[in-house]
């Protein structure tokens, strides 16, 4: 598909455009200083060779890494079983970028954070490039998730305006992602604007495949509208996690599990469900 081509190579060409720094002078508010970082963090010193650096959140990394893995193995199993079926390949891209977006993330706001963020400075800057192309990158798996979402449960014009959506909501929030960058300007570079542009994915899925379900109350249709109900309760585990503090509560009993655990684990949950439902059963839907 010739404007899947564009679409990748434009997503490499944004991933390449580093050249701009400005998001060193976001801070964190109140400042932060490389001490207090480490304060307020589980971390450990690695050693290897002459080489020595600090690992920041240990256990968090390990969880964010295995999820990360797993999305590139669910999305290779899409991958190598197409079934000359686009909405498989596409379900098979979707993993794959929120693959590479998940060691993104992990990398910087977990394993290397201090390195990255704070190794050398007064103060720690509040974001680094590889948070950059997490965003840009989970929201492109989001909407290849949404395409192949249109060619397996959308025909004729409706399919063409999901697609179209997609591509245009890829380029849309990449560009005011780089905007927010290099200005800086914050909450284009947040992660609450990154949920904000997957939310109206997220609410078509579950709208659509209600409504799939109560018509043909198949195997398919079934399993469709789990995923997203299971998506949904993921996300809400997250915002209770969050709003309750467990972070602060588990870590100051020693135990080192965040509410970014708590996403990434129901996350690998998640995958895992539709590695054991979706993947035997999606197909295109016939125009």
């Amino acid at each position: 598909m010739k404007n899947l081509k564009q679409l990748i190579a434009y997503i490499i060409l944004v991933l390449l455009f580093q050249n701009c720094n400005k998001i060193n002078e976001i801070g964190y508010s109140p400042n932060l200083t490389p001490e207090a970082f480490l304060s307020s963090h589980h971390w450990i010193d690695v050693s290897i060779g002459n080489a020595t650096f600090v690992l920041s959140q240990p256990t968090s990394t390990f969880f964010v890494y295995l999820l990360s893995f797993f999305y590139l193995y669910v999305g290779y199993q899409f991958f190598k079983d197409q079934r000359n079926q686009k909405s498989r390949l596409y379900w098979a891209w979707g993993f794959f970028l929120t693959g590479i977006a998940a060691i993104f993330a992990g990398t910087s706001y977990q394993a290397f954070g201090y390195e990255l963020k704070c190794r050398g400075r007064e103060l720690c800057r509040w974001t680094t490039w590889w948070e950059i192309n997490y965003e840009i990158l989970q929201n492109a798996g989001m909407n290849g998730f949404l395409i192949a979402y249109a060619y397996s449960n959308a025909i004729g014009r409706l399919r063409k305006i999901l697609i179209s959506y997609s591509i245009l909501n890829i380029i849309i929030y990449t560009c005011c992602v780089l905007y927010g960058a290099i200005l800086p300007y914050q909450f284009f570079i947040s992660f609450e604007f990154l949920e904000l542009s997957c939310l109206p994915a997220v609410l078509y899925f579950l709208i659509s495949s209600t409504v799939l379900y109560l018509k043909h109350k198949d195997l398919p249709s079934k399993y469709q509208l789990s995923t997203w109900i299971l998506l949904v309760i993921v996300m809400i585990a997250y915002v209770v996690s969050l709003d309750f503090g467990i972070t602060t509560f588990l870590w100051n009993q020693g135990i080192w599990f965040s509410e970014n655990d708590v996403l990434h684990v129901a996350l690998i949950l998640w995958v895992y469900y539709i590695q054991s439902t979706l993947l035997k059963v999606v197909k295109d839907q016939e125009s």
